[in-house]
């Protein structure tokens, strides 16, 4: 494992409790951070914050909430350096013309919304500071759209669109704002897709396996490091081949 320095740095993960978020919170621990993990399940935040040790610890959240995003940072430790926002669902694989209204209203709200409230409440406190790193987890989905995932695909372009918009906007502040676009990697997030969407996101991927959260977890990291000094706003692939502009 390479050293990637975030020592005396403290990062809020959404989506923390399990997969990508867990293994960004561990990889940002073994560099040295304290982490704060925001994530809506209760008994997976014990768990992850036990198994983590002493430099995690644990807020309910729900990122799609606005009054829950403000009342989850009142009770996270300051300063607040890096931000990631891992927190997603895929929704029901269909056609759009089938997809149901409820099903659609609720991806876009974790995904998009649930994005712009934590980057909304958390930037000030790093602008502040003169310091700070957002790194949005978006999905080579939002790139090339994905069939019978068109909920999940519209929400990663959005995300990949609100990371452009805002590394702009924080430019000269010091403030560093930046996406990655992972290609389909197995955590437990294939468990809301069905068998068929899974072997078509393998299929697609020139390299013939899945990511790993260890993969992606390595390139979050970086990103929140001092060494990223002079990417913003920027889309970092990680998709094996598959979409590499």
């Amino acid at each position: 494992m390479n050293q990637l320095d975030m020592q005396g740095r403290h990062a809020v993960i959404t989506g923390g409790a399990a997969g990508l978020g867990l293994a960004i919170a561990q990889r940002m621990i073994a560099s040295g951070a304290h982490v704060t993990l925001w994530d809506r399940d209760p008994a997976a935040l014990g768990s992850a914050c036990k198994g983590l040790g002493p430099n995690a610890a644990g807020v309910q959240v729900d990122v799609a909430s606005h009054a829950s995003v403000v009342k989850a940072l009142a009770q996270t430790r300051t300063p607040v350096h890096a931000l990631v926002n891992s927190a997603g669902i895929t929704g029901p694989n269909t056609t759009l013309w089938n997809y149901p209204v409820a099903d659609w209203e609720q991806v876009m709200q974790v995904n998009v919304n649930g994005t712009f409230l934590c980057c909304r409440e958390l930037v000030p406190l790093m602008k502040e500071q003169g310091w700070g790193r957002v790194v949005n987890i978006a999905s080579v989905a939002g790139k090339d759209g994905n069939p019978n995932a068109s909920a999940y695909s519209t929400s990663k372009a959005a995300v990949i669109g609100l990371t452009k918009s805002l590394g702009k906007e924080l430019a000269q502040s010091g403030v560093r704002v930046n996406c990655v676009t992972p290609a389909a990697v197995k955590t437990a997030i294939f468990d809301q897709m069905t068998p068929a969407h899974i072997e078509f996101m393998l299929s697609k991927i020139p390299m013939g396996r899945f990511g790993q959260p260890e993969e992606v977890a390595a390139m979050v990291t970086w990103l929140c490091t001092d060494e990223c000094s002079f990417s913003t706003g920027a889309v970092f692939d990680l998709s094996g081949g598959r979409s590499t502009y």
